[in-house]
Formats: structure tokens, C-alpha cells, sequence
């Protein structure tokens, strides 16, 4: 049998982006051969994912999605926007969604591992990536169970799921699905920072202290005031940070007379029980990722070219 270990099929499949077999199957031709497992690899085709490794993933689309017992969101990255209007790539974005919610996957490499159809996820995506040429990643993803909702806004460019705690049977009612989408587009709205004040770093809270007291330093109307005076102004002054950074006191987008909190009350005592926003996540597609900055048209010419 071929000299290779398991790490040598590891790393075989991080530099070439091919699956686990393709890779197990590769060393075995090369007798444990690393470079001539390449080689075998790109005759055959598979590792032409691999040429596209370096390239710049920054496109792509969110997706979340409640189910009966939990709630998903993902960021899947590609080239080109073009690629996510792909039918290919969409529909791989809505399985991956669907695994995560089925097999509750640790981090983004153990779900890599996990099966989606008769193949892993890792294998399904190379599959992905041959077929579109582009490169393609699976950046993150995040999982509630529970009472949950999920939105989708822009065709994938925000994703959002929310937690609630309130019983099964106000969760079941109609009403409760339209509140909790209501609550998952606020937060694809407003983007909040934290979910109530008590979810403010002190650190936080500390630094914008500071700044209000540095405004009031440089304003002639504030400037000579006793510090205590300043201090008790600046606490008070804080209440509109509250107000833009926290979801639960923001303006509710649909009716501005009243802020999220107040909203969740309203539902609740309509719907007869408690109900209380736990948690939230938000992901904008390419957020924090370098974006490609070529003149496309150029870059179409050039490939036309050969």
C-alpha cells in the first residue's frame, strides 16, 4: 500500500480544493507521490478549482431560513454577482442552509464534512466550482433553535435570524410569523449594534461618555458648567446612543410612534403570553472582504482574447 497518512491527504485536498476520495485516490496512483498526486489530479481535470484559490470571493449571496426547530444563516462568496443568480449556486446556498439546520456543525470545517445528498459538503462544493469557474467559499454561518425568524432582503444581500423565548403555542399562531419577520427586518434596517443596553460593553458606554463630554468642553453654552452637571448631562445624553445602537429601543421602522420594545409588548399581550427577542444575528454579503476592483469589460475583452 501507498506510504501517505491522513494529514497528506488533508493537505493533497487544501492545495487543490478536490475531494477527500479524489485525493485518497490520487496519492494511491502516486505511491504516496505528493507532487506527481497534483499532477494526476490536474490531468484529470479536478484540480482546476485550485487555480482559482487565490482569487478574490467577495460576491455572492445571505441566505436564512426557519425551520421547525431552528433557525439558519449563511454567506456563501463567489467572484462575480453574476454567479449569484446562478441557479446552480443558489440552490447549493439553500442545501447548505438545510445541513446546517440538520446537522448542527461546529464551525465552517465540520461542516465541510458533513453529507449533503451522497457526498460531503467539501466534494459538493468542488463539484460547484468546476461546473460555474468561479472560485467559490463558504464563509460562515450561525444557527438559533427554538422560536425563531429568519429574513432575506435584496435577493441575498442581507440575511438575518432572530431568537425569541416565548411558549410553542403563541409561536404557532399566524400572527406571531408575520411579528417575527417585522422584528428580523428591523434588524436588516437599522443594523443594530447590540440587542439592549444591558448588551453595551461597559468599555463601550466608557468611550461614548467621553466623547459627549468632550463635545460639551467645546461648546460655549456647556463649557463652564460644574462637572457634576456635566456628568449627569452626559448620562442623559447617552439615551439617544441607546436609542440608535440598541434594537429593542430603536424606532420600530413600521410605525415610528412607538420603539421595538413597545411593539413586543403590543404582540404579546394581543397574542395572550410573553415574548421576548433572546438574540440576533445579521450578516451583509461581502461584509469586511476585499473587493475585486477590475474593469469587467476589460476583463471580458482579455478572456475573449484567449
Amino acid at each position: 500500500m501507498a506510504a501517505f497518512t491522513a494529514k497528506d491527504v488533508m493537505e493533497l485536498r487544501r492545495q487543490t480544493d478536490c475531494g477527500m476520495m479524489e485525493c485518497k485516490k490520487a496519492l494511491t496512483a502516486a505511491d504516496g507521490n505528493f507532487e506527481k498526486a497534483i499532477e494526476i489530479l490536474r490531468e484529470q481535470g479536478l484540480a482546476t478549482a485550485s487555480k482559482k484559490a487565490g482569487r478574490i470571493a467577495a460576491e455572492g449571496m445571505v441566505y436564512a431560513a426557519a425551520f421547525d426547530h431552528c433557525a439558519v444563516v449563511v454567506e456563501v462568496n463567489a467572484e462575480t454577482d453574476f454567479v449569484a443568480k446562478n441557479e446552480m449556486f443558489v440552490d447549493f446556498t439553500k442545501k447548505l442552509a438545510k445541513v446546517v439546520a440538520d446537522e448542527n456543525p461546529a464551525d465552517v470545517e465540520a461542516l465541510s464534512a458533513c453529507k449533503m445528498g451522497d457526498i460531503t459538503v467539501a466534494d459538493a462544493l468542488t463539484e460547484l466550482i468546476q461546473r460555474i469557474k468561479e472560485n467559490i467559499k463558504i464563509r460562515r454561518f450561525a444557527r438559533y433553535e427554538g422560536n425563531c425568524a429568519a429574513y432575506v432582503h435584496g435577493g441575498g444581500t442581507h440575511g438575518v435570524i432572530v431568537k425569541f423565548e416565548t411558549t410553542d403555542e403563541v409561536a404557532a399562531k399566524p400572527e406571531f410569523v408575520a411579528f417575527g419577520k417585522d422584528i428580523a427586518m428591523q434588524v436588516a434596517a437599522a443594523n443594530p449594534s447590540y440587542l439592549d443596553e444591558a448588551s453595551v460593553p461597559e468599555s463601550v458606554i466608557a468611550k461614548e461618555k467621553e466623547i459627549v463630554l468632550a463635545q460639551m468642553a467645546n461648546d460655549p453654552k456647556t463649557a463652564n458648567k460644574p462637572d457634576a452637571i456635566k456628568e449627569k448631562m452626559a448620562i442623559g445624553k447617552l439615551g439617544k446612543f441607546f436609542k440608535e445602537s440598541c434594537l429593542v429601543d430603536q424606532a420600530f421602522i413600521k410605525d415610528g410612534n412607538m420603539d421595538v420594545k413597545k411593539y413586543v409588548q403590543a404582540t404579546a399581550k394581543e397574542l395572550g403570553g410573553d415574548i421576548k427577542i433572546v438574540s440576533y444575528t445579521h450578516f451583509i454579503k461581502g461584509e469586511g472582504l476585499e473587493k475585486r476592483n477590475e474593469d469587467f469589460a476589460a476583463e471580458v475583452a482579455a478572456a475573449m482574447k484567449g
